[in-house]
């Protein structure tokens, strides 16, 4: 899959003075499973090194001054962010990542000044507001934000979920739909247990509408669920859920040890990772395939390791 970064998260030096932020996750262990398409709109508009650059609050609007000159340079910027914007957009992106606190790139996280010098607040950097324009259901993220393993986690079930469904509409049928559907269940309902429903009744197209509606319903819906943040609440939910599935088959013993496992999970003394291996391993056990399909139970590649971390839950 495709993946737009910051370039100086990748190791190119393409600040202001002429450094870089290497960013070890991304470069070191998300490189494994996706292509990165780089981009550096102030690079490419003023070359490395170059002046600082700040976003001011003007007449209503917003402008990119220079910190050494105060001249304004809103009109480059914006020139060298849509010739960025139009590069990245050519390929099938499954994400952006964004370098923090950046006034072309920062993602709700760039100073924004008064005309008077004095701070009013944080906001979007310039081209980060345009991608937001552009992509309005594409994951993004800043690199800083993704330091949380809660947030990190989050993101990353994010991007492969939705390039699972980019992959998957591609010769999609009703049929393959209803598939696609029934494994997403518990990663869904991770997310928003009222958004699963609703997307269910999407696919249960009672009102008999064609299928390339349907398809663009339940895909806006779908990528909108994804987005939103699991909760250890929610995650105790779904795992008690699919516990239920082979209630029947594990024995009393199976069945105490894995109900420990996720109350410890809810509590915060074990990862996420120990009920949810126990689970596949009674699974495949007792042969539940249903449990088994279900994209949940390993949303993206398991060497990522992200539910290994006791603080990936809140």
């Amino acid at each position: 899959m495709n993946i737009a970064v910051s370039a100086c998260l990748l190791g190119e030096k393409v600040r202001f003075d002429k450094g870089h932020k290497r960013d070890s996750f991304i470069v070191d262990e998300l490189s494994k499973f996706a292509k990165f398409i780089r981009f550096c709109p102030e690079d490419l508009a003023f070359g490395s090194p170059r002046p600082t650059l700040r976003l001011v609050s003007k007449e209503n609007s917003m402008i990119v001054e220079s910190n050494k000159t105060g001249e304004d340079l809103s009109d480059p910027l914006l020139k060298a962010s849509m010739e960025n914007l139009d590069e990245i957009s050519s390929y099938r992106l499954s994400a952006i990542i964004f370098k923090s606190k950046s006034p072309s790139c920062g993602l709700s996280s760039a100073k924004l000044y008064s005309e008077n010098g004095f701070t009013e607040g944080k906001t979007d950097g310039l081209f980060a507001k345009i991608c937001k324009e552009r992509f309005p259901l594409l994951p993004m993220e800043e690199e800083g934000r993704l330091n949380d393993p809660w947030l990190r986690e989050n993101f990353v079930m994010q991007v492969f979920a939705y390039d699972a469904f980019e992959k998957f509409k591609i010769n999609a049928q009703m049929k393959d739909l209803v598939l696609f559907h029934q494994k997403a269940k518990f990663l869904l309902q991770s997310k928003a247990e009222v958004h699963y429903r609703s997307l269910g009744k999407i696919v249960g197209n009672h009102d008999k509408k064609p299928f390339d509606l349907i398809l663009e319903e339940y895909e806006h819906l779908f990528k909108t669920t994804i987005a939103k943040k699991s909760s250890i609440k929610k995650t105790r939910n779904v795992l008690e859920h699919m516990a239920g599935f082979i209630k029947k088959s594990i024995d009393q013993h199976e069945k105490k040890m894995l109900h420990e496992q996720i109350e410890d999970y809810a509590k915060k003394i074990v990862p996420l990772i120990v009920p949810l291996s126990t689970l596949k391993i009674y699974a495949t056990k007792y042969e539940s395939i249903y449990l088994l399909e279900q994209m949940f139970l390993e949303p993206y590649p398991k060497e990522l390791a992200l539910r290994s971390d006791i603080k990936s839950g809140k």
